[in-house]
């Protein structure tokens, strides 16, 4: 039996936690009420309902907001069930009927004092979720209902000082809503949505994008290097005056090693794209591409240099100074990245060595 360990695999692109960083549930237990708000915010920026994200969504929860912490709407205009109340609740524990019925009577008085129109659903948002007791009895309307009432009516689970506000039309306007309006929003479900905008979610939870290994370099030269390659060749066949082939580059003392190097360059800015591909939804390698041919462009269409072998070495001297600290990219680049961009660059007939 052969006591070999298995030949490890290349390692892949992907986004691992920062040394000291703790997963985003329990990061969301220690930030402010402020920062919930805003967390619920950033997330429902991202949340789908039916196919389509808000129109509009915007954290009120300060004086004013008539119990509307997070308001989202599915069109512009604030019209009856078209838009979501998600209300934030920070507290150290689950959520209670008890938190949850004040908010309620708050609701019924601004519904009823036509405060804002009926929303599609109202979400309890709460760091810990709901506790059990409120999570049954949303999961059941008409329970829901009844317990409420009756708690109103008696004045317990906080609701003591909110006995009077229950009038006859106050009670026949509770018993006539549709309490399948009321949901849980879990914690969970935030992170889904939030984790849309990798950027933003990653660079809060403190969770950083790790490059993989690099395509290896193949023997023969495979489809999607033909152009550069051809751009090159050309290059080489103006600077030795005379007709050359591919074949004729790899096997020249003179170009052959030049052509090589070429190559690598060139696979590792193929690395750095899929690295992009994978990790970010936005096409973050096309961006850095755009990058160096502003910082290139200038020297390539100079006319101090008069072949296609001295643009290119112009252009590869250019790319290595380059400062494209803008790019989130960045901070992964590897060496043969810069130069390797401009091969990319002349593959997508942006840039031309001879003329």
């Amino acid at each position: 039996m052969s006591t070999k360990s298995p030949k490890a695999g290349p390692k892949p692109n992907q986004y691992v936690v920062k040394r000291g960083a703790v997963p985003p549930a329990v990061y969301l237990l220690h930030i402010s009420d402020k920062q919930w708000e805003e967390f619920i915010e950033a997330a429902c920026r991202h949340r789908e309902v039916n196919g389509a994200k808000y129109a509009s969504v915007k954290v009120l929860g300060n004086a004013g907001d008539k119990g509307r912490d997070v308001e989202a709407r599915l069109e512009p205009a604030l019209v009856a069930d078209r838009w979501d109340l998600y209300q934030a609740k920070h507290y150290e524990k689950r959520l209670t009927p008890g938190n949850a019925y004040p908010e309620l009577v708050k609701l019924f008085g601004h519904l009823m004092a036509n405060s804002f129109p009926v929303p599609r659903k109202y979400y309890f948002c709460a760091p810990r979720n709901l506790g059990p007791d409120l999570h049954d009895l949303i999961a059941k309307p008409e329970e829901f209902r009844k317990a409420f009432l009756v708690a109103w009516k008696s004045g317990s689970h906080g609701l003591k000082d909110d006995v009077s506000k229950l009038t006859s039309t106050m009670e026949a306007y509770v018993k006539a809503f549709d309490f399948s309006r009321f949901e849980e929003c879990q914690v969970h479900d935030l992170l889904t949505w939030h984790e849309k905008d990798t950027k933003a979610h990653y660079k809060l939870f403190g969770i950083e994008p790790e490059r993989g290994d690099d395509p290896v370099v193949p023997q023969q030269a495979e489809t999607l290097e033909l152009i550069y390659i051809e751009e090159l060749v050309k290059a080489y066949a103006e600077h030795c005056g005379s007709e050359m082939s591919l074949a004729n580059v790899v096997a020249s003392e003179e170009y052959g090693e030049h052509l090589a190097s070429a190559r690598e360059a060139f696979y590792s800015a193929e690395g750095l794209k899929r690295f992009s591909r994978d990790i970010y939804t936005e096409d973050e390698f096309a961006t850095l591409l755009g990058m160096v041919l502003k910082g290139v462009r200038l020297v390539v269409r100079s006319p101090l240099h008069k072949t296609g072998l001295e643009r290119h070495e112009a252009a590869i001297m250019a790319a290595t100074t380059l400062s494209v600290t803008d790019s989130v990219l960045y901070t992964r680049l590897r060496g043969g990245d810069l130069p390797g961009a401009c091969h990319h660059l002349v593959n997508e007939k942006q840039l031309k060595w001879v003329r």
